[in-house]
């Protein structure tokens, strides 16, 4: 188990999709190369043409997934959007002996679940401006359906009405990533 004092160098970072998490983590490890590791989350999803295996996602089949289940490697998973994701222990643990301060990115339900099992971890709920910006965030990356981006929205919906829990809220403003980035980093302590 991870201790108390380890926790709170653990960052949750969860929100609807399409807010930017991805995007908001990758410039905060690019500019902290030795101080942040994103954890790999596992998935049974397809990759989007931008991702690669162990870079992204660990991207593997859901008997895999079942298995890393079974053998309880993953501190936490969940069924979204008709897929699996997972964290794995290994991805915490690894990073935390090395005195880094480990990012996970997860959707709300994981964040609850995150809670339970670390509780001295900061979360932060990254928020869009409006529905209207999700939408266009979610119609410009070209990967999601209409069908998908309605459901996705509704989803958002009821994400949005939970971050009430969390530590922090940040609000990823169109066009202004700089911003939410030093909020985030202020938050996580490398300002």
């Amino acid at each position: 188990m991870i201790d108390k004092n380890q926790q709170k160098n653990i960052i949750v970072i969860s929100g609807p999709s399409g807010v930017g998490k991805d995007t908001l983590m990758e410039i905060i490890e690019k500019r902290n190369p030795e101080k942040i590791h994103i954890a790999i989350t596992a998935t049974t999803r397809k990759p989007r043409s931008n991702e690669r295996n162990g870079i992204n996602h660990f991207f593997v089949n859901k008997d895999k997934f079942n298995q890393m289940i079974n053998n309880d490697e993953l501190i936490e998973w969940a069924k979204v959007y008709e897929n699996l994701y997972g964290v794995p222990k290994s991805e915490i643990t690894n990073n935390l002996e090395k005195n880094n301060k480990v990012l996970i990115r997860v959707d709300v339900q994981g964040a609850k679940r995150l809670k339970e099992i670390l509780n001295q971890s900061v979360f932060i709920f990254i928020s869009p401006e409006s529905k209207k910006d999700l939408k266009n965030r979610l119609t410009l990356r070209h990967e999601n359906s209409e069908n998908d981006i309605e459901y996705r929205l509704m989803q958002s919906e009821k994400e949005i009405t939970e971050a009430d829990w969390f530590d922090f809220i940040v609000v990823n403003y169109p066009n202004q990533a700089e911003k939410a980035v030093l909020e985030l980093s202020n938050i996580i302590g490398l300002n």
